[in-house]
């Protein structure tokens, strides 16, 4: 071997020892990627002494909403750690800014960890509901603009927050040092996806075991409920929600409610729509594409139940709707039910109602637990 053979053979190791990192950064290229069966916009990769977590942008196709590293808080940090947000696991502080993530973490087992909460008014769930009444959770205001100082106070190991697109930030919560955990699921383009999250979440507060096995049990239920609603002899069309001040906002045809109002066996109309949240439509639109459907579901925030008077006398424009005319409308009264705290992550509850209420002939299913017929 001449020694021209030498210095290639050399370089050529020194390529591939450059491409690895070297010996104290492999472990960055052997770890175990988990296995999502629904959700998108998530990957979790496990390594010998740390997991990473990526979220991915649901507003920017190819690109990163945020990375998280998760640390066991019983072991030294790693060296040469990539590049994300510091974690340390599990969870025993948090503040939680919806009420969709206070129910997920109670239906855990670990109310204990909610420690602060935004949007009280909106929480229907009775436990931090009394725990904020006696002190032992911190009412911290609106979720849109949480109160810094009460949330300092409460020192928490992180902070649950929903992002939205082009929401700039999170102002002065971004400095106090303190992790935020942007809880992105709710932009999932199925059901499952969303409610797939769990096992995240289940990794932050030492609960994965019980998220495991949470979801297998909804996965189940779900996918039983969806063969049950093909085999009706009926397949009428709803429509979602109602106008909120100038526009209608209306599931697209992407997000999960539009999906699983696919699953349910209903024919939707927006059904082609490829968005994964919610449309802001103007209410003439809406009535031309949906108003001959035959069912109404919507949801709604009130003292006193929705009556057909008292829906009417919001938008007189309802009563050109089918479905009001034929009294086929459902609503769900987000004041005194717990729709918000139990659907989003138990979608196999919410795919139950719409199957109830689109197909009569499937009648071993009960009565609705949501959406309410509204008879006067």
């Amino acid at each position: 071997m001449n020694k021209f053979s030498n210095i290639f053979i050399l370089f050529a190791a020194a390529i591939i020892t450059a491409c690895s990192g070297g010996g104290n950064r492999s472990t960055r290229y052997d770890g175990d990627t988990l296995k999502l069966k629904y959700a998108e916009n998530l990957t979790i990769v496990r390594y010998d002494e740390y997991t990473t977590v990526q979220l991915a942008d649901p507003w920017n196709k190819g690109k990163t909403l945020h990375t998280y590293i998760l640390v066991p808080h019983n072991q030294p940090t790693p060296h040469n750690l990539p590049q994300g947000t510091l974690v340390s696991i599990p969870l025993k502080k948090t503040v939680i800014a919806t009420s969709v993530h206070c129910g997920l973490v109670e239906s855990l087992g670990k109310r204990e960890c909610i420690r602060g909460v935004c949007d009280l008014q909106y929480i229907n769930l009775p436990w931090v509901v009394e725990q904020c009444k006696r002190g032992a959770v911190a009412d911290c205001g609106s979720g849109l603009a949480p109160t810094i100082e009460t949330i300092i106070d409460i020192a928490p190991d992180a902070i649950f927050l929903s992002p939205f697109q082009n929401n700039g930030g999170y102002g002065k919560l971004e400095d106090i040092n303190v992790p935020i955990i942007e809880t992105a699921d709710y932009m999932e383009t199925s059901a499952l996806g969303r409610a797939e999250w769990m096992k995240y979440y289940g990794m932050l507060f030492g609960a994965e075991k019980e998220a495991e096995e949470m979801f297998a049990q909804i996965e189940a239920d779900y996918l039983h409920l969806k063969q049950l609603a093909k085999t009706s002899s009926t397949r009428p069309s709803l429509i979602m929600d109602k106008q909120t001040g100038s526009v209608w906002y209306v599931p697209g045809g992407c997000s999960t409610v539009g999906r699983l109002i696919q699953d349910a066996n209903i024919e939707y109309p927006y059904a082609q729509d490829d968005h994964s949240g919610s449309l802001p439509l103007p209410f003439e639109s809406v009535l031309e594409k949906a108003g001959d459907c035959d069912i109404w579901a919507f949801r709604y925030s009130s003292p006193s139940p929705a009556t057909f008077a008292s829906v009417l006398s919001e938008h007189h424009g309802y009563s050109q709707l089918k479905a009001y005319r034929n009294h086929e409308m459902y609503g769900c009264n987000t004041v005194t039910s717990t729709f918000y705290e139990d659907t989003p992550f138990h979608p196999n509850l919410l795919l139950r109602d719409f199957i109830i209420m689109a197909h009569p002939d499937l009648d071993s299913l009960g009565t609705t637990q949501y959406f309410i017929k509204i008879d006067h």
